[in-house]
């Protein structure tokens, strides 16, 4: 009987422990974009920007961080000592936007992990950058690829070196930003 009661209050203490983990952890919805979000690395209202955002949200934070650029979004979750705590990436459905030029602020956003980027189009996005452009299916990311050139890949496949350019881009990238000392190329 003590070894039942014992393991029952450890199963209880566990269950308890695990549910405390997992409230930092609630992965909120994607938020519409307003024209009160600004860029964490531009600084720029995002809505006055052409090509697909991303919102990032971080353990214990309610509000998502913005990016003007799909790429600096998932560049952000893999630089050092940035975007370790996250917890949901949001990117917007290309394919379900209405313009290059602006697309609609809410029910177009997708997880990031999910998404079939294009890489390497000659589109490019939010400060005039090459972007890495998301779709909800691979159907929508070849026919994109087809028209504007690029490469079709899944979230994981996108290489670092695509994310964070060399110097011989544009100084405006994030791979020149402070943060981005001593990133992988």
């Amino acid at each position: 009987m003590t070894v039942i009661r014992n393991l029952a209050l450890t199963l209880l203490c566990l269950g308890l422990l695990g549910a405390c983990d997992n409230d930092g952890d609630h992965v909120p919805p994607p938020q519409a974009l307003t024209d009160d979000a600004v860029g964490v690395y531009c600084g720029m209202i995002l809505t006055e920007h052409a090509g697909p955002k991303g919102q990032v949200f971080e353990k214990g934070r309610d509000a998502p961080l913005w990016f003007t650029a799909v790429r600096d979004a998932i560049a952000y979750t893999r630089l050092p000592g940035e975007g370790q705590s996250t917890v949901a990436i949001y990117v917007q459905d290309m394919a379900r936007a209405e313009s290059w030029e602006k697309p609609q602020p809410d029910g177009i956003w997708i997880t990031a992990e999910t998404a079939f980027y294009v890489v390497g189009s000659e589109m490019r996005g939010g400060m005039g950058m090459p972007e890495t452009v998301p779709f909800g299916t691979i159907e929508a990311a070849q026919a994109f690829a087809a028209k504007h050139g690029g490469q079709v890949m899944r979230f994981e496949e996108i290489p670092d070196s695509v994310l964070l350019p060399g110097d011989n881009e544009n100084s405006d990238t994030i791979a020149d930003k402070p943060s981005g000392e001593g990133a992988p190329k």
